[in-house]
């Protein structure tokens, strides 16, 4: 039985959905096992994160989503504290031949988002992970269409400062790369 870990950061509650929804779509390939893991502030003291509860349930995980907000064209600094913290995992490729994948929102249509997910992977690869993105071809440009940003490294979804939910083509495309995710993981192991 695969299991995929999430392991988020979410301020406005816009990359929370979209965490969400990459579970929706791993829960639904039947056997796999998904835990949400949420970043929080809490978690940081003096610059540094510390959760061995989250690091111990990601080193079990066979699968690992990665999701954060993009903020200046990046990483959110709080999930940035969580990817340095994750140095000695590294060090000893604790997550060699995992799955791994990354989802991103920023209010912007482009707001940089690949280069987030660019770094994400590239975390990812120092890790020794097997890289998994999102799949189909982009239905058309507006907020109903899946995979409307046109990306193929991960998930994008971007909301309005005003819009208390993603849109549902960004929160279906989520749920696409969920699936395809749990189903590589089902694959691998």
């Amino acid at each position: 039985m695969p299991s995929v870990a999430i392991v988020y950061f979410s301020v406005s509650g816009h990359t929370q959905q979209v965490a969400e929804a990459v579970a929706e779509g791993a829960k639904s390939v039947h056997g796999t096992d998904v835990l949400l893991l949420r970043i929080v502030g809490e978690d940081i003291v003096n610059g540094r994160w510390k959760n061995d509860a989250i690091t111990d349930a990601l080193n079990s995980a066979d699968a690992i989503v990665f999701g954060t907000p993009t903020y200046m064209g990046g990483y959110a600094a709080q999930f940035k504290t969580f990817i340095d913290a994750c140095g000695g995992i590294w060090h000893q490729q604790g997550w060699k031949d995992k799955i791994g994948a990354a989802f991103t929102h920023s209010q912007g249509l482009s707001g940089d988002k690949l280069n987030t997910l660019v770094g994400l992977m590239i975390n990812a690869m120092q890790h020794g992970m097997v890289w998994v993105g999102t799949s189909g071809m982009p239905e058309g440009a507006t907020p109903e269409k899946t995979n409307r940003l046109s990306s193929y490294t991960g998930a994008m979804a971007q909301s309005n400062m005003d819009q208390p939910n993603i849109g549902p083509g960004d929160r279906h495309t989520a749920v696409i790369l969920g699936k395809r995710v749990a189903e590589a993981a089902a694959r691998w192991v």
